[in-house]
């Protein structure tokens, strides 16, 4: 079946045509990795795990990239200020090497718990320093590079394209607001190798044709992507904050240094806002998963919050939200348990759901139209319980919010309830019942009512 895909290069819907039948080349700009990842920034990944999902479930093998980047993310776009690896190392006392690897297992435990398949390779820009200075080279003797006092730049102006992914105003751009002048020739330029201030100051730092130094952040997708998986690809995927600077970028460096398009289809997923703004670290990040869990969310019904809005519209965050999210989960979840002992015998209603199921993903990963046609299928009485249950699993390898493992499970309790039940057990134990009586209660009003058991208290919602 066709499958339509919004295209931020053209800013349309269009017909994905792979370049190899069959196959699809993705790469997913990853994560910075010197602090944790909140959840602003998984919803990023959550959406391209519904795209490769969509794919694998049309059939497409599907190879996808995902970057680590370890060196080189400048805390400016102006290619000014400390190398946040560099700048987490000195703040924690610990190497960027560590650094990297303890953050980079956090996110990679993270994906596993929101159930994002693994990429087919993980790649780190410090594994890839070569292949980034040889890039830049390609660059430099096709004469798009100059030199600085603090590095080798892109000369943005050379290249004619650069303004298409973003819809950029160049003459309108202030210089200082998307990016500082200083010596660049254009306010658009961009670094591709910075050099080090003074030898032995850095951890991170490299030998170069152009003195001892570190790549630009920007250099490494391009060097990274184009290694594994060609010069010229399907799909590159990232979050709407990477198409004015770090995407133009890479289009520029990458199709001035080949001669070739670089990448076919550019779908990018829009914020989550809390109160109207965008999640960010800078302001505080909100809640990483960790942080979700021991209020008592599972990472799914932050999944599942993410499956009820369209990638390409902002996602609204609250703590309502989610608990909404996590009571229709636990809903769905109760309804799959039953379906599994139900011996209803009815019609087979498999092809005409199947065929609302594909058309509704394959507009443009439209999930929510999708999560829709579950939801019916799941409360049609006349669909036969044996087969509808076989097709709910079928449309879960897209969903991705565990149906075959759905059981009955323990509720997970908000951390305040959980402190009130500890608590009123710990007076149980000291045999102080009316005092236990009183906890009782206020997990009452909290939405929670305790059954005692020989095994240990029962907890349920009300």
């Amino acid at each position: 079946m066709a499958i339509y895909l919004y295209n931020t290069l053209t800013r349309k819907k269009e017909l994905f045509k792979p370049i190899k039948k069959g196959q699809v080349g993705m790469y997913s700009c990853g994560p910075t990795v010197y602090w944790y990842q909140h959840i602003g920034n998984l919803r990023t990944y959550i959406f391209s795990d519904f795209l490769k999902r969509t794919l694998e479930y049309n059939g497409f093998k599907v190879k996808q990239i995902i970057n680590i980047t370890d060196v080189g993310h400048l805390t400016s776009d102006a290619d000014e200020g400390e190398d946040k690896m560099e700048k987490a190392a000195q703040k924690e006392g610990r190497s960027a090497q560590e650094i990297a690897e303890h953050y980079f297992n956090v996110f990679e435990k993270d994906l596993e718990k929101l159930n994002i398949l693994p990429p087919t390779k993980w790649t780190k820009a410090t594994d890839h320093i070569q292949e980034q200075i040889e890039l830049i080279k390609q660059l430099e003797k096709k004469g798009y590079t100059y030199r600085t006092s603090d590095g080798i730049y892109f000369d943005s102006s050379k290249f004619k394209d650069y303004r298409n992914l973003a819809l950029l105003n160049i003459e309108g751009l202030k210089a200082g607001k998307r990016i500082g002048i200083g010596e660049k020739k254009n306010k658009t330029d961009f670094a591709l190798w910075k050099f080090s201030p003074q030898q032995g100051i850095r951890e991170q730092e490299w030998n170069s044709p152009w003195g001892l130094g570190f790549p630009g952040w920007h250099i490494e997708c391009s060097a990274m992507s184009m290694k594994y998986l060609g010069k010229h690809f399907d799909i590159h995927t990232g979050g709407e904050d990477h198409i004015p600077i770090h995407h133009t970028n890479e289009i520029a460096q990458s199709e001035a240094a080949t001669g070739k398009k670089f990448v076919n289809y550019w779908l990018h997923g829009a914020f989550l806002l809390f109160k109207g703004e965008k999640v960010s670290k800078s302001k505080g990040g909100l809640y990483t998963i960790s942080e979700l869990e021991e209020i008592g969310f599972h990472p799914l019904h932050y999944r599942y919050l993410c499956l009820l809005t369209h990638y390409r519209k902002p996602l609204h965050f609250s703590l309502d939200n989610i608990d909404a999210a996590k009571n229709a989960y636990e809903r769905l979840k109760r309804k799959v348990i039953e379906l599994r002992n139900e011996e209803h015998i009815g019609k087979d209603l498999s092809k005409e759901y199947e065929k609302r199921f594909h058309d509704a993903i394959n507009d443009d990963i439209n999930i929510p139209a999708g999560l829709q046609v579950f939801l019916k299928a799941i409360d049609d009485f006349d669909f036969d319980s044996k087969k509808k249950l076989v097709l709910l699993e079928h449309f879960d390898s897209v969903l991705g919010i565990g149906v075959a493992d759905m059981q009955e499970t323990a509720v997970l309790l908000p951390y305040e309830v959980q402190h009130l039940v500890d608590a009123r057990e710990r007076l149980r134990k000291n045999k102080l019942w009316a005092e236990a009586d009183i906890i009782r209660e206020r997990i009452k009003e909290k939405g929670y009512i305790v059954e005692d058991k020989p095994e240990g208290p029962k907890i349920d919602k009300i």
